[in-house]
């Protein structure tokens, strides 16, 4: 009986040392060895090639990170106006990082001074490309208002550097995030190794033709630089063989973009710093604590929070005591971040969202990364068989009110519509252009049986019945505007009217709450609308494996 036990005994202490063994095995296995084939990766022999030493997502130059959650997304306080746009629904966000403060004149100013050096608008080829970025300063004229001072000086002198840009409308926003991706990932790669430490500059003094565009770089390498790439090569290059960073490198960084709807109503909030546990505690009317907008601290007590208009014919108080310290915009960074570290979340400027307006979220269809207004693009290919490059052509689109804006810039990848190839016996969408899905398309109009693509048939049968202008040249090339003055349109939104949020110096407090919102037409700019970046965060969800008791308050 006692040898039976312990042959038990000895088979079990086997059996448990075999696991331990193979449990030490599995942990001490090299992060260069395939899980999969059990082959070396990395290896210098060559084969598979894969960046095992990343971590986590670098921030980009001016972000600040915000950790995804669930909130409630939409109004909880009474609506005044009517307005019966924004329906509270439970919404998730991933986590993202977003611009610290609204993009300032200086930072735009870099990118005119870019486009100008690169596209000298002395040359009839590239003169749009450099007057389409301009902001529109006529905005701040008023017809019985005197505001002469800003129209000729608020963009570029330098009292104003550090205010937010202004008289620019949402397809300049979005071109400006495209630019600024490429040149962060230029300085990247600079930095890494695969480009020389004068690449960029060699762009703008015209040593060579041609930018640094980051699609065309991931797709087709030896274009960058119209091709002179080999030339521009850093330290990673080996003997005569060039070195290319792949999107598997992690070098790349995301898009720069402007924010989702939901994603700036979620930073704005910062509900962070009522957290507990797993609960907020409330709900914040402004992205600060409390029901006012003054100060109730000690120190500053009976400021305002937030820069904006406080009654009427009053923009900052009386001389001596400014409650806000401005009358126009002010300085960024001037008052308190919110919990987030995000400053001017409310008031300053009001800015552009990327959303396209519909007055009803559509939380059927979508609870995560809620965002209307995708149009499915691939890259065009060539009849080589090869990622289409635009080296010389620039295509211009005309906007209704006549401004001139490049569509693309020499060097970058021709892209066009997803088609059938794509969309076939799919289930998640079946379109390229999903702006009107289930609100302005055929689908979701009563008279869906009789809807056209024509925009003047049956116009008073379409869900959004807006004024269509048309810009035409005519032999010469003048510009011939056609205001659109017909008595049967019955609203100003279609898939060209986009999102702004928060208040701004002109708005009075309602303003201010995260969660109104309003719309304008996507070619249009005003004195007080500006906008600020956002990145995607790839990766993990949070920076921290470690839960706290309450969420941390940015100082």
């Amino acid at each position: 009986m006692k040898k039976h036990l312990i042959k038990v005994v000895l088979s079990c202490t086997v059996i448990v040392g075999g696991l331990s063994m193979n449990s030490c095995s599995k942990s001490s296995s090299s992060k260069n060895t395939s899980r999969a084939t059990g082959w070396k990766i990395n290896a210098k022999e060559g084969g598979f090639q894969y960046n095992t030493d990343f971590k986590e997502q670098e921030t980009a130059p001016g972000l600040v990170f915000v950790e995804g959650g669930t909130f409630t997304k939409g109004k909880v306080q009474d609506d005044v106006m009517h307005d019966w746009n924004n329906t509270p629904t439970s919404q998730h966000v991933q986590s993202f990082y977003m611009d610290e403060t609204e993009v300032t004149n200086v930072m735009y100013l870099e990118y005119l001074d870019y486009l100008k050096s690169v596209y000298p608008p002395e040359n009839p080829k590239y003169t749009n490309i450099y007057v389409g970025a301009l902001p529109d300063t006529l905005v701040w004229r008023n017809r019985l208002g005197f505001n002469e001072t800003m129209t000729n000086n608020y963009l570029r002198h330098p009292a104003y550097a550090e205010y937010p840009v202004v008289g620019v409308n949402w397809i300049q926003a979005t071109q400006f995030a495209e630019w600024r991706t490429d040149r962060v990932n230029e300085v990247m790669l600079e930095r890494e190794g695969y480009l020389s430490e004068d690449a960029k500059y060699q762009a703008t003094t015209g040593e060579v033709q041609g930018t640094f565009s980051t699609e065309a770089y991931l797709n087709r390498p030896e274009s960058v630089y119209n091709g002179q790439i080999d030339s521009l090569q850093g330290k990673m290059k080996k003997d005569s063989t060039a070195a290319f960073a792949k999107r598997s490198s992690g070098i790349i960084m995301p898009e720069y973009r402007l924010p989702t709807e939901t994603e700036w109503e979620y930073a704005a909030q910062a509900q962070v710093g009522q957290r507990e546990y797993n609960n907020y505690r409330g709900r914040k009317k402004y992205p600060w604590e409390g029901d006012y907008t003054r100060n109730g601290q000690r120190v500053g007590r009976g400021d305002q929070l937030a820069n904006f208009k406080q009654g009427k014919g009053d923009y900052g108080g009386i001389a001596g005591w400014s409650d806000d310290g401005a009358d126009i915009t002010a300085q960024v960074m001037s008052y308190k971040p919110n919990d987030l570290g995000l400053y001017d979340m409310a008031g300053n400027v009001a800015e552009w969202v990327a959303d396209v307006y519909r007055p009803i979220v559509d939380d059927e269809v979508s609870d995560f990364n809620y965002y209307r207004g995708n149009i499915y693009m691939k890259t065009a290919i060539g009849e080589d068989g090869k990622v289409n490059i635009l080296r010389d052509s620039i295509v211009y689109d005309t906007l209704p009110n006549g401004k001139v804006v490049a569509v693309n810039l020499p060097g970058e990848i021709k892209m066009v519509p997803v088609d059938e190839e794509e969309t076939y016996l799919r289930t998640n969408f079946s379109s390229s252009d999903n702006r009107g899905y289930r609100d302005g398309d055929a689908g979701s109009s009563r008279f869906y049986d009789r809807f056209s693509d024509d925009e003047e048939a049956d116009s008073n049968k379409k869900m959004y019945n807006s004024p269509k202008h048309s810009v035409e040249r005519d032999s010469l090339g003048n510009l011939i505007k056609g205001y659109d003055a017909s008595n049967n349109r019955t609203t100003l939104i279609n898939d060209e009217v986009r999102v702004y949020k928060g208040g701004s110096w002109r708005d009075r407090a309602y303003w201010l709450d995260p969660a109104q919102r309003r719309y304008l037409p996507q070619y249009m700019a005003t004195d007080y609308i500006g906008f600020r970046c956002a990145m995607s965060r790839v990766g993990s969800k949070s920076k921290t494996k470690n839960k706290t008791v309450r969420g941390k308050k940015a100082k």
